[in-house]
């Protein structure tokens, strides 16, 4: 069953290439994250349907909460977690990836970003293999929808940091790099 979500921020996107762990390409991924409030009725909507996929799929499996692709943002140590339940979606297949008027986006378009709006459509799904069993979801396609404030913890150098190559003259031999 396929669940859209909608207007959710974007979270630790790696949607034009597969996600590097350890040194180990993985999965295209992301994490949206769902308002406690306002995404309240979406939020019951996926709490039940992984409730039934643990039902049917694992016959009633305890499947921990650190198992299941959805979590208390609360409980999540992150930049704009808090207030929100956070929802990890990955896919072996790049997921269509469009803007607002559905025209497919590229990486080098920069338009989706840790902290931007969008719109996702995931479907969840069991596993129960030598890995474990849990409730994971596909990511199958994310549409911009708008920009939001940028999630960063890491500054970026401003032009102003660096030195005028023009103020040393035209001798390169003047320049000392360890000045």
């Amino acid at each position: 069953m396929k669940i859209k979500l909608q207007n959710v921020r974007l979270s630790f996107p790696s949607l034009f290439r597969k996600a590097v762990f350890q040194g180990e390409e993985t999965k295209y991924e992301a994490t949206f994250l769902l308002d406690k409030e306002l995404h309240a009725d979406k939020i019951i909507e996926i709490q039940r349907a992984i409730a039934e996929k643990i039902k049917t799929e694992l016959k009633g499996a305890k499947v921990s909460a650190d198992k299941l692709c959805l979590k208390d943002g609360d409980e999540i140590a992150y930049d704009g977690y808090d207030g929100c339940w956070s929802l990890k979606a990955s896919n072996n297949k790049r997921p269509m990836v469009i803007d607002r008027d559905k025209s497919p986006l590229t990486e080098d378009d920069d338009k989706l970003y840790a902290g931007c709006y969008v719109n996702a459509v995931i479907e969840l799904w069991a596993q129960n293999n030598g890995f474990g069993k849990r409730i994971n979801a596909n990511l199958l396609g994310v549409q911009f929808v708008k920009d939001g404030t940028p999630f960063s913890d890491s500054v970026t150098a401003s032009v102003d940091d660096f030195d005028d190559f023009d103020a040393f003259g035209d001798d390169d031999d003047d320049i000392d790099p360890f000045a």
